[in-house]
């Protein structure tokens, strides 16, 4: 077990980490059904589209900034119990206007949650806000503006989500340099469902620091190297790329070959529970299915936190802790 080993998370969705239990609460105070998407403790989906809707309804079930105080606050609970010391969460104004909470409200609740986790755990976080790539580029650059205009302090990047097979790279550049403009750091999803030319294209036109997943990166050689000689991040989820079958298991990932060309890697654990996994489980699995050592896990915890959105202070008591 890597249990006792410091970790820190770059990659989680905030409404697709809440824990099948709360969703079951959460229904049964707004007396919704389940059926189409929760039944027997844990999510219904076949595919990525249809994990999409599911997500959308576990979305639909926290509506106040209550709500999101509670889910925000009992995650990073969880994480600080094993060990993590720092987590970035995605979060969507999008959803937040959708139940009718608005943005405001939306981040208030979430920074509830954050200020009352870190108070009686030591845990640090921040919010990355995400633009919805199926809601096309009109749409991401609304959440680009808002985050560069909100003005909350624990909002320090910007990323784009959702169904990567729609639109193309350059639809969302304006986004991106809203974003970048603002000060806000910049990640962005490619390279998941999609193969090694979205990661190019993320690196050509958004100039990211980081790219969540990249795994499919591994399908072109001199991406790779382009990658570690350019020490972007890569923002890994290994149970996430296996449970939607991006790869069809564990040895079959490619985080193991990555790591050997020297591109820097990170663990997170992307929606933890749609896919039956945990941060915890990524490190173990890490160690257990593909070979690290406590070492080589423990640098890539270092590698987090050099690449989190953080002031320079933050960052160097973050590293202090490992």
């Amino acid at each position: 077990m890597t249990r006792p080993l410091k970790k820190a998370e770059l990659h989680c969705h905030l409404e697709g980490a809440v824990p099948p239990a709360l969703a079951l609460s959460q229904a049964r105070k707004y007396r919704i059904e389940t059926d189409a998407f929760l039944r027997d403790g844990a999510y219904v989906w076949r595919d990525f589209t249809s994990f999409l809707v599911a997500y959308d309804a576990v979305a639909d079930l926290f509506r106040t900034e209550s709500d999101y105080a509670l889910l925000t606050e009992a995650y990073l609970d969880g994480l600080a119990a094993c060990g993590v010391v720092y987590s970035e969460l995605f979060v969507s104004p999008d959803h937040a206007e959708t139940v009718g909470l608005g943005a405001d409200a939306y981040l208030a609740g979430i920074s509830r949650g954050i200020e009352a986790a870190r108070a009686r755990t030591g845990i640090e976080c921040r919010m990355v806000v995400v633009g919805l790539r199926h809601r096309g580029p009109e749409r991401v650059e609304w959440a680009a503006r808002y985050a560069a205009a909100c003005g909350n302090p624990l909002v320090t990047g910007f990323n784009m989500a959702g169904e990567e097979r729609l639109g193309t790279v350059s639809d969302f550049v304006r986004a991106f340099d809203i974003a970048r403009d603002a000060g806000l750091g910049i990640t962005v999803h490619a390279g998941e469902l999609c193969g090694a030319s979205s990661v190019r294209d993320a690196l050509d036109l958004l100039r990211p620091a980081r790219i969540g997943h990249g795994v499919r990166a591994i399908e072109d050689p001199a991406l790779v190297e382009r990658l570690a000689d350019e020490g972007v991040v890569l923002e890994v989820c290994p149970g996430s790329n296996v449970a939607l079958g991006v790869f069809s298991d564990f040895a079959a990932h490619p985080l193991r070959r990555l790591h050997a060309a020297g591109v820097r890697v990170t663990l997170n654990s992307d929606d933890p529970p749609f896919f039956h996994t945990s941060l915890q489980r990524e490190y173990d699995l890490a160690r257990e299915a593909m070979g690290f050592a406590d070492e080589e896990l423990d640098a890539m915890t270092r590698t987090a936190i050099e690449a989190a959105f953080v002031d320079e202070d933050t960052r160097s008591r973050l590293l202090s802790r490992l």
